[in-house]
């Protein structure tokens, strides 16, 4: 059971739209917190209560669930948004991953921020009717603040989907190089048998692909503020009586990352309309999300080279803004598979296309049976 479908594109007109409401309510929260001199961004429930109001944190779950009915393009350009202005909290998580789970094992999606994980599982029948859940997830994003985990588990008879109360589970702090939460969330506690929903093993796959092209649209978001602001320093630094900029070597190294930004960019845009036409799930889906991710993935390591290399030390201090994206990237390159994962998956298409690579090249759609 699944609610990716394939569907039209929404209207440019729409997506730019889109994009300004949630800019102008970005604007007001990055003035202040990405200039504080500070290691990590901390969640910031006063910036989600707004993004919620604006009906913005459950944008692509189905209206019938409390979401606003929106699809994959529409969450890809808000997440590419709060990318850009490194906003805290698990805007991806809970659209894409935790409430597209709770919708597909037709349980009720909970107000407040969401988040989600995979883990093996041991399943047991309880007293009363209840059923026995064990497990532990690793690095589970933003779990400390959140009240409910959606866990997609691993059993010896299938998948499961698992709604979690974080009141009754053990959150075990940790954190990515760029100081955002991954949490180890524990539990074992009995549930009401609704609460643990039996789902059909594709799921795992499209839950990785979600993940993937989410994180892609993120690296993107911050390689593009990356690059702004290492041309914007170029622009303005002067350096031996003329501007960084004026210096073909600098030329070279900030053509260098805008080249790479936007071949990313290309990738994802690509991922996502691949997304909306034919399904994240569908073989053309998820070469077009291996393709975005290795893509963005390693375009990550090259802009924030290039950032630092102009920015010089500054860049490193706790109250410039550059570290909250050029950490972000470097982190999110290696969520849900790093280049080389993904880029085997590439490989292995090519391989089953044997003497129809190029069509498959050119079309980017793979013979379904590969």
């Amino acid at each position: 059971m699944t609610v990716d479908q394939a569907t039209a594109m929404p209207d440019a007109e729409d997506l730019r739209d889109l994009r300004q409401l949630a800019c102008s309510i970005l604007d007001k929260y990055a003035a202040d917190a990405l200039t504080a001199p500070r290691q990590a961004l901390p969640f910031d429930d006063s910036l989600w209560q707004t993004l919620a109001a604006s009906g913005l944190t459950l944008l692509s779950t189905p209206m019938p669930a409390g979401g606003s009915g929106a699809g994959i393009a529409e969450a890809a350009a808000l997440i590419s948004a709060t990318a850009e202005y490194a906003a805290p909290g698990p805007i991806a998580e809970t659209d894409l991953l935790a409430a597209w789970l709770l919708t597909v094992a037709q349980l009720a999606v909970p107000d407040g921020p969401l988040t989600s994980g995979t883990c093996e599982v041991a399943v047991s029948e309880a007293d009363g009717g209840m059923v026995r859940v064990a497990g532990t997830a690793d690095r589970v994003p933003w779990a400390r603040d959140c009240d409910t985990f959606v866990v997609l588990g691993s059993t010896v008879a299938g998948e499961v989907v698992i709604r979690l109360p974080a009141d009754r589970c053990s959150i075990v702090p940790g954190h990515n190089v760029a100081h955002e939460p991954r949490d180890a969330v524990r539990f074992d506690l009995d549930l009401p048998r609704e609460s643990v929903v039996p789902v059909n093993s594709g799921l795992a796959r499209e839950w990785l692909l979600r993940g993937a092209l989410a994180r892609s649209v993120q690296t993107c978001g911050a390689m593009e503020s990356a690059l702004g602001l290492t041309i914007e320093h170029a622009s303005q630094r002067i350096q031996f009586g003329r501007p960084l900029g004026r210096f073909q070597a600098v030329q070279h190294l900030v053509a260098e990352a805008a080249g790479e930004v936007t071949a990313a960019r290309a990738a994802c845009e690509v991922a996502v309309r691949t997304a909306v036409q034919d399904g994240i799930a569908s073989p053309a889906g998820e070469l077009a999300v291996a393709v975005a991710k290795s893509q963005s993935a390693r375009a990550a390591d090259v802009v924030s080279r290039v950032s630092h290399q102009v920015h010089g030390a500054i860049g490193f201090t706790l109250d410039h803004r550059l570290r909250h994206f050029t950490l972000r990237m470097l982190a999110w390159r290696g969520e849900f598979g790093g280049a080389r994962d993904w880029e085997r998956r590439v490989g292995a298409f090519a391989l089953a296309a044997g003497g129809d690579l190029w069509p498959l090249v050119t079309s980017g759609r793979p013979d379904p049976a590969s």
